[in-house]
């Protein structure tokens, strides 16, 4: 399935090199995924019941939503492509994401949100790690 990531990264008027396309979209379609998810799930957490139980949660989905934002904008750049950044960047949007997908877990029996924010965290954390596994 084409879809607007792909299209980009097929039109981009210049060589990306070795890259795997397929693994560089996957991750970023992942990490706006879960840019949203997380976003959500916050926003669904400030709205239960008791939210400051759930700060800790709603803290780390605001920070692992910001790090998927910013990844997949570093990811759609390939002009001046520093591979040292990248990497980091990526590293930090894969321990984001697991460290979010841990936190949501602990809820995701009472608040079925975080149950989807949990699986989205560890499809974007796994499109990372297969796309590190990739970079040169």
């Amino acid at each position: 399935m084409t879809t607007v990531v792909k299209e980009m990264l097929e039109t981009y008027p210049a060589d990306l090199g070795d890259v795997d396309r397929e693994a560089l979209a996957r991750c970023i379609e992942e990490c706006v995924a879960c840019a949203q998810a997380c976003t959500a799930c916050a926003d669904a957490c400030l709205s239960e019941e008791n939210p400051a139980e759930l700060s800790k949660c709603i803290r780390t989905n605001m920070d692992c939503a910001d790090v998927c934002t910013a990844t997949a904008s570093v990811l759609s750049r390939h002009t001046g492509y520093d591979a040292h950044l990248t990497r980091a960047v990526v590293q930090a949007c894969l321990t984001a994401c697991r460290t979010c997908a841990e936190e949501c877990e602990r809820h995701a029996e009472t608040h079925e949100h975080c149950r989807h924010c949990a699986e989205s965290c560890r499809r974007c954390a796994d499109a990372c790690e297969a796309l590190l596994l990739r970079l040169g």
